[in-house]
Formats: C-alpha cells, structure tokens, sequence
C-alpha cells in the first residue's frame, strides 16, 4: 500500500459496559487485586512493564521448572520465559485431572446428523495419553512433525495434545481443503505420520477424506504412517503396513503416558496460512509463550468462568480453532460445545437451537456467519430461548457497524457485549480486543491488549491520527510466531523490514480521536479513486447499513480517467426486490453515508459471493473477474458455483 487511506466512515455510537458484569468481571478482580483502578491505568502499567505483566500471567500455569527470564528481544527474534521447562498439555489436561474439576465436561459435541458425544477432562486425558503412546510406538518423537487431516469431531483436539505431550510437532490441514492444497502442506512439513478420518458430514453429504488423502499420499516423501479416525463407519481403501484405524493403533495401549518436559520455545504447531499468492507460509508458534498468551486473553476478554458453557464456532483448523477451542479453553478449564456440520443445516435455526439446548453462555464467531443469519432474518434466533448468552464475540474480518448491531440487538437481546477482536494467525492471541470494561463502538476493535503498542502509520513509519495507513505492532507478545518453517528469510522480509524491529501485519486501521482501532482490510484491498484512497471494508460497511443489503463485497475496476471505479456486488435479504432503481437508492445511501467519492459505480445484485470454506470473502477471486483475469486457484471454495454466476454478471459492465 502507498499513501494514505481517507477515513470517510464515521461512526458515533457508544455503549458503555454492563456495570454487573464490569464490576464481577476476571479483569476487574485481577485489578484490584494490584490497586489498578481502571482501564486506562491497566494499559500504562503494562505498557511501563511488559515482563511484569506477562511474569503474573504465566505464573497462572503449570512449570515443571520456572523460568529464569520473561522476555529475551532480539528484533525480530523473541525468547519468552527462557530457563524453563514447559509443556502445554500438563496445564491443560494434567492440572485438572488432579483437581476438582477431573469429571467436568470438557466437550460437547454434536455431529451434523444429530449424534452427541461428552468428553470430561478425565475422558480427554486418558485418550489423550492412548494416542499419544501409539504415536511413540510407530516412531514418533520430540520434533518430529504429524501432519493431522480430521474434521470437526473430538479426536482433532485429541491428535492436536497427543502430539504436544510427547514433543511432536502437529500441524493440522483444514478438512475442507483438497488433496493438492494436504500434499503440499504435509510436504513441506517433512510429515512421518498423517491422521485423518474415514469421512464426515457437510450439509448433509458424506465428505470423503481418506480417499482425498489417498490421492496424494504417495507425493509425501516423508509419510510413513497414517492414522484412520472411523467417523462414518464407512469401507475405506487400506494400505498394508502403512494405515492402520485409530481404534487398532490404541487398542492396548496404557492411559498414562509421561508428559515430555520440554523447552519453552520447543515448537508447539506449524499452521499454514491459506495466502492468496504464492507458497502457504508455515507459521511456527511454540509450546510456553503461546500458552500463556492464549490463556490470558480468552480468561480476561471473555470473562470465561466456571459455570460457563463456551461456543467458539470456528473450524479447528484454523488459527482462531487452535486458539479458542483447544488450548486457551482446556488451559482454563471450560466447557467447549464442537459442531461437525454448517451452521444453517438442516435450517436456519440449527446452532440457535443448539445455543438453547446446551445453555451457551459465551458465542464466538465470524462476521460472516452473523451477516449469513441476517440473510436469514430475525424469526430464526427469536424462535429460541437465547437468554443464557451474556458475551459475544466476533473474530476473522471487521464488522460492519451494522452487522454488529443487528448482533448485539437480535442475537444477544441488547444486554450482550460484543468483544470484537483482531488478531492473525501469526499473532496466536488477542492483539486488539475491547475487555468487559471497556465502552463498545460497533465496528471497532477497540484498543490493544495490555502489553501491546500498536499503531497505524504511514509508508515512513510516520503514526497517523484520523486516516488509513499500515498496522503495525512495535512491541513482543508471548504468542508471537516465532518464524516461518524452513523459511527464515521470508519471516524477516515478509513482516519485520518495512519497518525493521517493527511488525507488519498487512492490515490498513486507522485510530480515532479515543484511540479506538478500526481495521479497514488488507493492504491489498485498498481502492485508488480520483486520487482518493479508499477502504473496501468503509464502502461495504456502508452499503451493509442499508436495512435491505445482509452482505457486501466491492473492488475495484481499472478506469482510464479515474484510476479506478467502484464495482460492488451485493446480497440482498430475503424476500427483496433486485431492482434497477435498489441501485439507485444504494448509490445514494453510500453518498450520504461517506460521501459522493465513494458511491459505486457498478452495483450487481447476486445471491452468493465466493468464499472460502472458513466463510471469507474471497475478493481476490471477484477482481480477477472484473479485472477478466484468471481466477487462479479456486478449489478451496465453499461455493466455486459462484465464480460462473459473476463472471455472467460482469459482463453486463
């Protein structure tokens, strides 16, 4: 991105926290435990004192010898809690069994075809310790990699601990990718074992995943081993001596298995970003910083206690799955509800219904799925009881304003706040994120968690109030990546030399006058009009605002005169009219919205945009077509039906 961004989207409402639940919130304790009397004083301390603050939340976990450093910084090489020892599944599994909470439900899961299954951490600990041994006795050892390829159900976290506890390192491939997208992954990992499942359901088909594995495994040098899950109970192809089912290769083994005592900085997971260019990065994150970073924010920005009943929705495949369903929960010692299937089948009311049924208490999703039920319309989630919500999270894109208040309105009856978080696969953890304290202003992620500097600044690192620029954070954080997997060149070229020492997320935000961050998309998502530079996410918060639009996505197209026009593709709600003169009104409304700069071009109704299957927005895919470029890749769609349906569209232009 060169040059600042115009801020044109102003948004001016303000809701100020709940004072019952303020006043009983985690953070509110931890204050005035340490005399801190507010938010704002929260911030400096620990922005005057890093190490203290990250010395008290890692005392919150299980050391098998204590660290003797918090924080070794070598711009762009972090070492946190250095001179310990450490392994992430002792505080997440072994403390609990220990103690009181040994028969709580740790999972809920539900499959899509009804099935349900509960889990207790003692459950999870001894199938844990089973697999974990199986592993052992097939070869695998401290550093060796498991490249695991499961869908939603229980032995996913299970495979995920069984790796850690032992020093494997896992790296877990979405189950929705295909057999290109595994092969290349596992690869490049170096795997010496794959774990997958026969099959699973997705809107009420049967998913093969073993027979995807099939096609590519003889591509991976390096597999030795693969492990089959019997979800389905279906006949699946076995290769002698190399596949074995997952009851077989347990079957006898013990249910203790000793927890490897390892390093802080020992690898913890590879987790490959799914970028829209190139080669996937394998981002690393370790065993220590990571545990004590996810664990502190999911307890103080989602105020999870003991009766509560967690819904992260999520895949586990990834980041925010890794983070928020397996790791930061079982460290804590919560409740988690999984869910194989989509969260519209058999209909609309599928996860409300399980919300009620289950008694969540704490919902976690993406902006897309709430822009999904708005489609919908409000009669889905009014038909039950959601009273037992108290906060809600949004997690993956910004929101727009007017999603978020349909969320906070509809879904969480105006008496839920909203954390609305940002934060990447490389960060590991809550960067900027509002805690229960904190006044909520609906699109905006609020200010950054303790600890961390971040800042909007200019292509000479210059900081900026008021418009657009690069995001950047200029302090560590434990949960940090520490570096790209046989790719330390890019770690550095990638994120740390733009600005050296400092972290380029590749996000554009701007700060308002509070010091609230509004993340305004990617760098590359940045529009070029008359000169203007413009968000994509402004335009589409604006249009989303209209009462008849649920979902927004714009780019831009190449102009002779103008450098670019607007070209936005809408989805109306249910039941209205795609007509010539809906343009006109919407064109209108970006105008008083933002103003006339912004008002789009080209306006086309349709009823889907392409996603991926983790439900973003795939706008690389819908420039291509206005561009009439090739459209690259596009099998890890969801919905690869809707790149023909836009191409007819766009030439109407």
């Amino acid at each position: 991105m060169r040059g600042q961004l115009d801020a044109l989207l102003r948004e001016e409402r303000v809701f100020n926290p709940d004072e019952e639940l303020a006043e009983n919130s985690n953070i509110r304790a931890w204050m005035d435990a340490r005399g801190i009397g507010g938010y704002d004083e929260l911030l400096e301390r620990a922005s005057s004192d890093p190490e203290w603050f990250w010395d008290e939340m890692a005392s919150e976990l299980e050391w098998f010898r204590p660290y003797t450093r918090v924080l070794e910084w070598e711009p762009p090489h972090a070492s946190w809690f250095t001179g310990g020892k450490f392994n992430i599944t002792y505080s997440a599994l072994d403390r609990h069994v220990m103690g009181p909470e040994r028969n709580r439900v740790a999972y809920i899961w539900e499959g899509e075809d009804g099935s349900v299954r509960k889990l207790t951490y003692y459950d999870l600990y001894r199938e844990v310790n089973r697999l974990a041994n199986a592993l052992k006795d097939m070869g695998v050892s401290r550093g060796d990699r498991v490249s695991i390829y499961l869908p939603m159900i229980p032995e996913l976290p299970i495979a995920m601990l069984a790796c850690a506890r032992i020093g494997a390192v896992h790296s877990v491939v979405f189950s929705g990718f295909w057999a290109k997208a595994f092969r290349e992954r596992a690869a490049d990992a170096g795997a010496k074992v794959a774990i997958t499942a026969d099959a699973f359901y997705r809107r009420g088909k049967v998913i093969r995943l073993k027979e995807t594995l099939d096609m590519v495994a003889d591509e991976i040098p390096s597999l030795e081993r693969v492990i089959v899950a019997d979800r389905m109970g279906d006949d699946v192809s076995m290769v002698d001596g190399r596949d074995i089912y997952w009851s077989e290769a347990v079957e006898g083994m013990d249910d203790e298995c000793p927890c490897q005592e390892l390093d802080p900085e020992d690898p913890l997971f590879i987790l490959y970003t799914s970028g829209t260019t190139g080669k996937p990065k394998g981002v690393v994150h370790t065993h220590g910083g990571y545990a004590v970073g996810v664990s502190s924010t999911y307890r103080f920005v989602f105020d999870v206690k003991d009766q509560d009943i967690w819904w992260c929705l999520a895949d586990i495949g990834w980041i925010t799955g890794h983070s928020y369903i397996v790791y930061a929960p079982l460290i804590e010692g919560a409740t988690s509800v999984i869910y194989e299937g989509a969260p519209d089948h058999p209909d609309p009311g599928r996860i409300w219904s399980m919300v009620e049924r289950y008694g969540v208490s704490i919902l976690y999703t993406a902006p897309t799925t709430v822009r999904l039920f708005m489609k919908y319309g409000d009669k889905w989630p009014e038909k039950y009881d959601l009273r037992t919500l108290r906060i809600l999270g949004s997690v993956g894109e910004p929101i727009n304003p007017e999603a978020w208040m349909w969320y906070y309105r509809t879904v969480g009856g105006g008496r839920c706040p909203i954390m609305d978080t940002w934060w990447q696969t490389e960060t590991g953890m809550h960067i900027i994120t509002p805690l229960p304290v904190t006044p909520l202003k609906p699109g905006s992620a609020g200010k950054p968690f303790p600890t961390v500097i971040a800042d909007v600044v200019d292509d000479e690192g210059r900081s900026l109030r008021g418009s657009g620029g690069h995001l950047v954070i200029k302090t560590p954080w434990p949960a940090m990546f520490r570096t790209l997997f046989r790719e330390p060149e890019r770690y550095v070229d990638a994120y740390w030399s733009t600005f050296p020492g400092i972290y380029l997320s590749g996000d554009v935000a701007r700060i308002d006058e509070d010091g609230y961050f509004w993340i305004q998309g990617r760098e590359d998502d940045v529009l070029n009009v008359a000169g203007h530079r413009i968000s994509t996410a402004e335009v589409e918060s604006a249009l989303v605002s209209h009462p008849d639009v649920v979902e927004a996505a714009v780019v831009g197209k190449p102009d002779i005169l103008r450098g670019e026009e607007i070209a936005a593709f809408v989805t109306l709600r249910d039941k209205v009219e795609p007509t010539p003169r809906l343009k006109g009104v919407l064109r209108e409304h970006v105008r008083r919205e933002i103003g006339p700069i912004a008002s789009p071009s080209y306006i086309e109704f349709v009823e889907d945009l392409p996603k991926t299957r983790s439900g973003k927005i795939m706008r690389r895919v819908i420039k291509a077509i206005v561009r009439g470029e090739d459209v690259g890749d596009v099998s890890t769609l969801s919905n690869p039906e809707s790149v023909s349906m836009l191409e007819d569209r766009v030439r109407t232009f």
